[in-house]
């Protein structure tokens, strides 16, 4: 009780009015991450129709289905999605002397770690919703793919 109201006005005058800057500032590099990891999934899905209209080899189409499931934990493909976080590291020193934010790396790595999910998660969906050894008409699957990856963007 004697520490409650201290800690209030504390909150209240010293964290609270710089709480939607933060926030906002923060979300920038957050968002980029995001956006690029929906960009990498849109990408190489975009390869393998290509791929597919040009050779109409289902065997080739169930290969490159499986290597894109590998995305998520291809690190050389990921890495621009992970070094747009990075930038917390330096939007984050700021908050430490400030506020006495420690543990930025966590934060970051945590980060990243939400990125490779949600490829996963991306990825999976998207071997779900398409199987190639379910694709009788091979006109078709070009666009079939098409269509689920723009459902699993959605």
């Amino acid at each position: 009780a004697s520490v409650s109201e201290p800690a209030q006005k504390c909150c209240t005058e010293n964290i609270q009015p710089f709480l939607a800057s933060i926030l906002e500032e923060l979300m920038g590099p957050v968002s980029s991450g995001f956006t690029e990891v929906r960009a990498l999934f849109d990408k190489e899905v975009n390869e393998i129709i290509q791929d597919f209209q040009k050779t109409n080899d289902m065997t080739r189409l169930k290969e490159n289905v499986d290597q894109l499931m590998t995305l998520p934990f291809n690190s050389v493909k990921m890495e621009p999605c992970y070094l747009k976080v990075n930038l917390l590291q330096e939007l984050l020193q700021d908050l430490k002397s400030r506020f006495k934010v420690y543990h930025i790396d966590f934060v970051i790595q945590r980060t990243q770690n939400f990125m490779q999910e949600l490829m996963e998660n991306a990825v999976y969906t998207f071997e779900q919703l398409f199987s190639p050894s379910h694709q009788a008409d091979s006109a078709k699957v070009a666009t079939t793919i098409e269509k689920v990856k723009l459902r699993v963007l959605k």
